[in-house]
């Protein structure tokens, strides 16, 4: 439901913010520490900077950082930024005209959850989401990647890429 660069805009803000005592923190080590490609999430960085929920600093001690705090910058804000806030207002289907009057076959049921989900994401704060990653040191990187790497042996089903 989300692309794959509102995800990673996501995952950065978080680190960004659990990260709040630097600065600026280089995107060079988002990235990595990310495992996103470097170029990948610069462009997607800059979305969130002309969106006004960060700022860049270019230099030896460049960087991006927070545009505001963490607790004024919510999950809806993020992807309204990346991905546009249709996910919250349109049919699941992608049928135009859906609603009441001529409703999709699903829309009795993706009406009850997107509001959920719209509720949901302008109530969730980046430091709330900064704050159980860090509480329950949750990693922000793919689980199979991580899990290969301290497991060798484990191998992906059905041919599935690692």
């Amino acid at each position: 439901m989300l692309s794959k660069s509102c995800i990673y805009g996501i995952q950065a803000t978080i680190y960004v913010a659990a990260n709040a005592s630097q600065e600026f923190v280089p995107i060079s080590q988002i990235a990595s520490e990310l495992k996103i490609s470097f170029h990948f999430l610069t462009k997607v960085l800059q979305q969130l900077t002309q969106e006004g929920l960060m700022n860049s600093y270019r230099g030896p001690k460049g960087g991006v950082a927070l545009a505001k705090p963490s607790t004024e910058i919510t999950l809806y804000d993020l992807i309204g930024a990346i991905d546009g806030t249709s996910i919250f207002t349109e049919c699941m289907l992608g049928l135009p005209g859906c609603g009441i009057a001529e409703p999709c076959p699903a829309h009795e049921h993706w009406t009850k959850i997107r509001n959920e989900l719209t509720v949901i994401a302008r109530r969730l704060t980046l430091d709330t989401m900064a704050k159980k990653a860090g509480e329950l040191n949750v990693r922000l990187t793919d689980e199979f990647r991580y899990a290969q790497k301290l497991f060798p042996s484990i191998k992906p089903v059905n041919g599935a890429q690692a």
